[in-house]
């Protein structure tokens, strides 16, 4: 099992000059203890079940290119682009140039996007119904897809078009950078994860996470395309503390709700619930921390993680 750092959180200080530097160390760091990935969010605002929304919030694409430059081993993502945001042959053209810039590190992260509120703040049609966004989510894949692996592209689609387009240097990774979608949903988006990814990412506990699984499982049996050829990731959000005393106190130092939508445990009980992750199937588990609580990182890599080496 693999593990690695998702970053949803910009809050680092006061001071928002210090951000990247913050943010290169902790990466820096990961790489240094054994993650594989590190991966950012690509959202206009910060969402409601990390923080506010007039927090500081730095744009994703931006973020992987600087860190691209600064560490030389991990995995690079965000988790996940939304389709909305850029047009998808600019994004094909700007995830080349980061795969270049990284040496072939990039893993591509897309999604369908769902988050209206920063739709509407920054300008973007939000089509209200979720099999439309997937939709436009599947026709821009098969075009970044082309655009990477064509000499020479034109694509006319329901949403998306292009002409006689040329898109060099291509990325490093051969045959492309691998590509990853993030969501859940059974009817759609898990079928275009079952034609055209190369990985999954699910959220939820365990046991939803065992159960999305089974459902990729059907439509890759529907497609004839082997279940194992896509990798299997899950995100979730945890705060660990050595035993349930500093746990307590942990909680009450960072005023964390009684609503905090991840897990908080101690060590022992951390251990327990990746291996029911990894039960369920999961292949890399891609962790954040509360708050960017660092010592949760420090136990995960010293205390947690070798136990599923």
């Amino acid at each position: 099992m693999k593990f690695g750092i998702h970053n949803p959180s910009w809050l680092f200080g006061s001071d928002p000059a210090g951000i990247f530097d913050a943010v290169k160390a902790k990466a820096q760091w990961a790489e240094n203890h054994g993650f594989t990935w590190f991966s950012v969010m690509d959202h206009l605002i910060q969402i409601g079940n990390v923080g506010a929304p007039d927090e500081p919030f730095m744009e994703g694409w931006t973020m992987l290119a600087a860190l691209a430059a600064v560490t030389t081993r991990i995995r690079l993502a965000t988790l996940a682009t939304s389709v909305a945001f850029r047009n998808p042959a600019l994004l094909a053209k700007m995830a080349a140039s980061i795969d270049v810039i990284s040496h072939g590190r990039l893993t591509f992260g897309f999604g369908a996007g769902w988050f209206e509120g920063e739709y509407r703040q920054y300008g973007f049609e939000f089509p209200p119904r979720p099999a439309i966004r997937i939709r436009q989510m599947e026709e821009a894949v098969r075009l970044i897809l082309a655009l990477w692996t064509e000499p020479c592209t034109t694509f006319h689609g329901r949403y998306f078009n292009v002409e006689d387009t040329i898109l060099e240097p291509k990325p490093l990774q051969k045959p492309r950078p691998p590509l990853m979608i993030a969501g859940g949903g059974e009817q759609l988006t898990l079928r275009v994860v079952a034609e055209l990814a190369d990985a999954c990412n699910v959220g939820g506990g365990p046991d939803a996470v065992r159960h999305k699984y089974g459902v990729l499982r059907q439509h890759c049996e529907s497609m004839h395309r082997p279940y194992d050829a896509i990798e299997r990731t899950s995100i979730t959000s945890l705060l660990l503390a050595r035993d349930e005393a500093a746990l307590a106190a942990k909680r009450q130092r960072l005023a964390v709700p009684a609503s905090y939508y991840g897990f908080a445990g101690t060590t022992a009980q951390v251990i327990d619930l990746i291996g029911r992750y990894q039960d369920a199937g999961v292949q890399l588990l891609i962790s954040s921390s509360y708050r960017n609580d660092m010592e949760t990182h420090e136990l995960l890599a010293a205390d947690v993680m070798p136990h599923f080496s």
